[in-house]
């Protein structure tokens, strides 16, 4: 069973702290509902942990580069592509569990991609929902799961 490895997975945007924010990826607009509306800061300290999963899903392992325009806070615009399958191109799951705290047989399920928008910098996390043999929370029977947002990549523009 390991290493993990996924072959599809899901993806998602998120913007903050820009003026306009676009991304295409998978022939999806992902940002088509913000318009070229400007983002705000992240609702709070630990906002990528309250990320949910991607609710795009079952993308195939991987199509070409995510097409990312957007304007900085300083009124610059950028263009870059993101090379989703460059960036995973062992289609290795990211995650922080020892791999003998696993249950065998539990993995199967698609990791979410997601990239993060934030004033002059792209970054690139993963979550995954990865079982554990152990409650995490002691006494909370369906704490049986750790589904920590990784980061794979960064880069400042």
């Amino acid at each position: 069973m390991f290493p993990l490895r996924f072959y599809n997975h899901g993806f998602a945007v998120h913007c903050y702290n820009t003026i306009r924010c676009q991304v295409i990826y998978y022939d999806h607009d992902f940002t088509r509902l913000l318009g070229d509306k400007p983002s705000g800061p992240p609702p709070s300290p630990d906002y990528r942990e309250k990320w949910s999963m991607a609710m795009r899903s079952w993308i195939p392992n991987f199509p070409p580069p995510a097409e990312v325009r957007w304007t900085s806070l300083d009124g610059t615009e950028h263009e870059a592509k993101v090379d989703i399958g460059a960036i995973f191109k062992d289609q290795r799951v990211l995650y922080r569990v020892p791999d003998k705290e696993i249950p065998d047989q539990s993995w199967g399920d698609d990791p979410s991609i997601f990239l993060e928008i934030s004033d002059r910098t792209l970054n690139v996390y993963m979550k995954a929902f990865i079982a554990t043999k152990s409650e995490q929370t002691p006494g909370n029977k369906d704490s049986d799961y750790r589904a920590d947002v990784i980061r794979a990549w960064t880069h400042t523009y």
